[in-house]
């Protein structure tokens, strides 16, 4: 079960960290493109593209903050998922305590009991033995003096 979690977390971290670069990738470029951008003369520019520079910057300024209010939102839910996850965990405990028990419980009657005819006959002899006090006295009843004889 530990090498499956490891490689599940594993399987996300790589994810993460190739969607955090590529996020590294396009930010760098249009950085680079709005830095090129403004060393240009654009003062010197006609008033359309100086409008349309506006405009392009709010646009991007506008996506950037949805882009954000997503990544937001949705580490929110995965906190909510983690903290539900390990709500479900606690909750399982006693289940996975209780089939520990039961597995522990027949590994003890599997190596401490050889073999289930010693049952029967204890059970028997327990039986046989809570007769009369007449028959509990000094001759032991037919049944414990096989079990005497077959023991030898």
């Amino acid at each position: 079960m530990k090498q499956i979690t490891d490689q599940f977390l594993d399987f996300l971290q790589r994810g993460i960290a190739e969607i955090l670069r590529f996020v590294q990738l396009v930010w760098t470029w249009s950085s680079d493109q709005i830095i090129k951008m403004t060393q240009a003369p654009w003062e010197h520019w006609p008033l359309w593209k100086q409008i349309l520079l506006v405009i392009v910057v709010a646009a991007v300024v506008y996506f950037l903050f949805v882009a954000a209010k997503q990544l937001w939102e949705a580490g929110v839910r995965v906190l909510s998922a983690f903290a539900s996850f390990l709500g479900a965990l606690v909750v399982t405990l006693p289940t996975i305590l209780i089939a520990g028990i039961i597995a522990v419980a027949g590994l003890w009657i599997i190596n401490n009991i050889n073999n289930l005819s010693s049952l029967r006959s204890l059970t028997t002899y327990q039986s046989g033995n809570s007769g009369s006090s007449s028959e509990s006295g000094s001759k032991p009843s037919s049944q414990s003096r096989r079990e005497t004889t077959g023991s030898k």
